[in-house]
């Protein structure tokens, strides 16, 4: 990076005096000059001159780290620099043409200072292309940089909200199986395997942001399994998955977290129980995700969607941004919809 710096430096310092020298050279010819030895000798000493003082001016501003400046410290140094080398510039514009043109110069302090005024702008507009490109880059590390540090948090907050997850599903299944310890000893049993066996799915899953649909849907219907040892008839579960969907990445125990919602506050919730549906479908490379179940949104919980469903809208807030949506209505007098809408995420 270092040396690419440098090479990008000397090609704008060489090209950009080369540019100067060659439009001074046109504005001679333009006001009849002839292009003669002496004037080609005069151009030669400004070009070698002009990158020689500024090479120097470059040299002092690292090392008086005037680049770090902000711009009302910045510009009373840049005017102070820029006629000093000018100084230092017309000294070995001279020195280089007595050495490269027969004769002496016929100049007056009049002319002298004319040619001052004029370098002082030259090195003024070089330090502007000098600071901006300065500007623009540091501009750019501070971006990268708040990048990072937005990735590093949204990393963490994403972990927080996983550990804060896995105990609440873990907590809640157990709670299933001691209801069904007196109950029925033998369900009991079988329950605490599918639980093992979604624990080891959910192990497997490791430290990834998303996981397939297809396996996140192993460990729903798992978990369907468990709910339904413990509603029997009360729970009717039904699926229509597109075959399509399973690829999609989705948040890991969303789609486990947005079902247990939707048995916990609404099928449970009736004395006769009632149906949960689980259904995908892709729509304009979008996978969305529909969890219907019986019963009704309150008035009084709207305000509180409780923590499951927070806790997914602010994991898909920091995975998609505003690119997913989490939508949760009352159908109908009778049904409830859950609906995410999901991007595909791009490798």
């Amino acid at each position: 990076m270092f040396k690419n710096k440098q090479r990008i430096y000397w090609y704008l310092q060489l090209f950009g005096w080369l540019a100067y020298i060659i439009l001074a050279g046109i504005l001679y010819k333009v006001t009849g000059k002839e292009l003669n030895k002496d004037l080609i000798g005069t151009l030669a000493a400004a070009y070698i001159g002009g990158i020689g003082s500024s090479h120097l001016y470059r040299m002092a501003i690292k090392q008086w780290g005037w680049a770090k400046f902000g711009i009302l410290k910045l510009i009373p140094r840049v005017i102070l620099g820029s006629a000093v080398f000018a100084i230092i510039f017309e000294i070995s514009f001279y020195v280089l043409s007595s050495l490269l043109i027969d004769g002496s110069f016929n100049w007056s302090m009049v002319d002298v200072f004319t040619e001052w005024l004029n370098w002082s702008i030259l090195f003024l507009f070089w330090s502007l292309i000098y600071f901006s490109f300065h500007f623009f880059e540091r501009y750019k590390d501070e971006e990268i940089k708040n990048l990072r540090w937005e990735a590093s948090k949204n990393e963490i907050e994403l972990n927080k909200l996983k550990s804060q997850l896995n105990p609440h599903f873990i907590f809640n299944s157990m709670n299933i199986i001691r209801a069904l310890i007196d109950e029925d000893p033998n369900k009991a049993k079988k329950s605490i395997t599918q639980l093992s066996h979604i624990l080891r799915k959910t192990l497997q899953m490791g430290e990834r942001r998303t996981v397939s649909l297809d396996e996140e849907l192993k460990v729903v219907m798992d978990y369907i399994a468990l709910e339904k040892a413990r509603f029997e008839e009360r729970l009717q579960c039904e699926s229509h998955i597109d075959p399509k969907s399973g690829s999609f990445q989705v948040p890991a125990l969303m789609v486990q977290t947005l079902v247990e919602n939707g048995i916990k506050h609404g099928v449970s919730q009736l004395p006769e129980g009632g149906l949960l549906s689980l259904t995908t479908r892709i729509e304009n490379d979008e996978l969305h995700i529909l969890i219907t179940n019986s019963g009704q949104i309150k008035a009084a919980n709207s305000k509180d969607p409780g923590f499951g469903l927070l806790n997914t809208k602010q994991r898909l807030q920091l995975l998609y941004g505003n690119a997913a949506k989490l939508e949760l209505y009352n159908r109908d007098t009778e049904t409830v919809v859950t609906e995410v809408t999901i991007p595909r995420l791009q490798n």
